[in-house]
Formats: C-alpha cells, structure tokens, sequence
C-alpha cells in the first residue's frame, strides 16, 4: 500500500492520511460479484479514468473525460459492449451517465470487470457522490460532493482501490 491508495476501512475511505465518510453497497462487501447483487466488490482495484459533467464543474485533473449528452454505461450481459461506455441510442440495458441528479457530474472508474468484461460478474464499480450519508449504492463507493471534489484532483494514473 502507498498513501496514494485508496483503502476502504470500517470508518471510510482512507486517502493520503485522511478518512472521508462513504457509503457502499446496499448488501455489502463481497469476494463473489454478481450482476444486480448491491455488493461492493472485495480486491484491489486500479483507478483508469475520471468522468465529469463539463456543463456543471471544471476538469478535476487533466485526464478527464467529459460526458456528453449521449454517453451511457452497458450493464447488460448479453451484450458484446458489456461494462463499457457506450452512446445513445442503444438498445440494450444501460445506466445514463449524465443524470438530472448530481450522482454521476463527477466518477472515479475503477477497472474492476474490465476491460474484459466477464458476462455478470458485473458492471462498473464507480466511486461517484452519494445521496445522502449513510444511503448505501449499487456495489459503488459513495462520497459527500466535497469530499468527492477535493479527493479527484489528487487521484495519480497509479492510485488504486483497496476493499479487504
């Protein structure tokens, strides 16, 4: 470990000698992912991009991706473009990136299923903003807007996730 990772702990997400309160998935941590199981994936997980919403804040760090009108998240198993960015329209099941709310103006996307995604070990882990303290996600790791926005800019091309 290095303090440029990222660890989950009992009390929340520890980054470069600060604990930031988070929530995580609504069933918990676990060694068996599935698609659709509300579990936070146990492991170590490379950090391979951020996305933000260009319309609503500044680029965190100059490796920034802006999502666009059209950009949404494949999350269907039987699809050949599982787990990945793909553009609208698009016919099979997907999560929209660029939502009314503020969950997604700002996304940390891990590598966990990907590149090579396999069929329902499930879809992208994020860490994104959450709804309100102590609400839990999907499997993702949720942060206060603050916490999220200070925490971005000091993410390196080597930091990684940590959930034991």
């Amino acid at each position: 470990m290095t303090p440029d990772d990222m660890v989950l702990t009992p009390t929340g997400l520890r980054f470069q000698s600060k604990v930031y309160p988070c929530t995580i998935g609504k069933t918990g941590i676990t060694s068996h992912k599935k698609e659709g199981d509300g579990a936070t994936p146990r492991g170590t997980h490379r950090i391979v991009g951020v996305l933000y919403r260009p319309d609503r804040l500044a680029r965190p760090t100059d490796w920034a991706k802006p999502i666009g009108p059209l950009d949404l998240w494949s999350d269907d198993i039987n699809d050949r473009d599982y787990n990945k960015m793909v553009r609208a329209p698009y016919a099979h099941r997907h999560e929209q990136l660029r939502r009314a709310d503020p969950l997604y103006d700002l996304i940390i996307l891990t590598d966990w299923n990907w590149p090579f995604a396999v069929k329902g070990r499930g879809s992208a882990i994020f860490i994104h903003q959450y709804r309100r303290p102590g609400f839990p996600t999907e499997g993702c790791i949720a942060l206060s807007r603050t916490d999220l926005h200070r925490i971005a800019p000091m993410i390196k091309q080597h930091t990684r996730l940590i959930v034991a």
